[in-house]
């Protein structure tokens, strides 16, 4: 078993789990059943924070989650999302008070609750002021129908004005080794309001597990073909990261993803990454990285083997990174 930490006032097991990948963006969605049971391994062992969102998989995602925690509601800190859509032209973003509520309203639904523990505006919506979005989230906080408010891929001067209408019990944002944007600005400013740090994708999307060499070995409509750090040229370059990371990785006997992995956990105790996995055999391997002890020694190795400038490519794509840190 894991321990446990705080997101504010939210207590959570130290590592979530991310539930995007069980239906959408890593290829073809498979037998629902490993998904399930992987969610259920979790919870066994500490993992309590699962987290979903209304535009995975097109609300599929939250339905699965819904089904899995079904009678095992009191085990489980239920993080779900908003503020993401698609229509003919690409991704959008909302955050209207009308949108706001109807889409809270359809994700108690999907997931077969009364109540999200914690609701993310997953982006910010660049027409509507962050107060009027914050606004109509602390209603639904009143109602009782979500506990605990997040926000997701924020500016820090964004999280200071959201912070301000109602508390930001969490941020949730990209961070590992090979993504370290959020460290300058928005950190330090989540820790002077006490606000909570998820970090999604803290295994560079798989990539710093070592299992990808190539973009030839993903599935047709995966979302990694078109993201610039699996472009070519660019990931032969990022590959001599994960060689890096499995010499260390080797003195501890561990794989270079739960080193990775670890690092983010050593990033504070207010720091909960939320790896995604749809199998157990991996849930495994991530939780024991909750529990691999690093010195500051290692922490600093680590980080030089890694460091910030050595990661080729944008994030990105132009037309997803417009969205990212409003």
């Amino acid at each position: 078993m894991i321990g446990t930490r705080r997101l504010g006032e939210l207590e959570v097991g130290a590592q979530g789990l991310g539930c995007m990948g069980m239906s959408q963006a890593y290829g073809v969605r498979d037998d629902d059943s490993e998904s399930i049971a992987t969610i259920h391994r979790a919870l066994e062992l500490g993992v309590t924070l699962l987290d979903t969102a209304n535009v995975y998989g097109a609300g599929a995602n939250e339905e699965l989650v819904g089904r899995a925690i079904a009678g095992r509601r009191d085990q489980v800190v239920l993080a779900t999302k908003f503020g993401i859509f698609h229509d003919d032209e690409g991704q959008k973003v909302r955050g209207d008070a009308a949108y706001v509520r109807r889409s809270a309203e359809e994700s108690l639904r999907r997931l077969g609750v009364d109540h999200i523990d914690l609701y993310y505006q997953h982006r910010v919506d660049p027409d509507v002021p962050v107060e009027e979005t914050w606004g109509a989230l602390s209603e639904l906080v009143t109602e009782g129908k979500v506990r605990y408010l997040g926000i997701s891929e924020a500016s820090a001067d964004t999280i200071r004005r959201a912070h301000a209408v109602h508390p930001v019990t969490a941020l949730q944002s990209e961070w590992s080794l090979w993504t370290r944007g959020i460290e300058d600005e928005v950190v330090p400013t989540c820790r002077e309001l006490g606000v909570g740090i998820v970090p999604f994708s803290p295994l560079g999307r798989g990539f710093l597990t070592g299992r990808i060499t190539t973009v030839d070995e993903l599935p047709a409509d995966d979302m990694r073909r078109n993201l610039p750090r699996f472009a070519e040229g660019n990931i032969d370059r990022n590959l001599r990261i994960v060689e890096a990371l499995r010499e260390l990785a080797a003195e501890k006997g561990v794989t270079a993803g739960q080193l990775a992995l670890a690092w983010v956990q050593h990033q504070g105790a207010d720091v909960v990454p939320i790896p995604g996995t749809k199998r157990r055999a991996y849930l495994e391997e991530n939780v024991a990285a909750a529990t691999l002890d690093l010195s500051g020694e290692d922490i600093a190795r680590i980080g030089s083997a890694v460091p910030v400038d050595a990661v080729a490519g944008e994030r990105y794509p132009a037309a997803l990174a417009r969205n990212v840190g409003k």
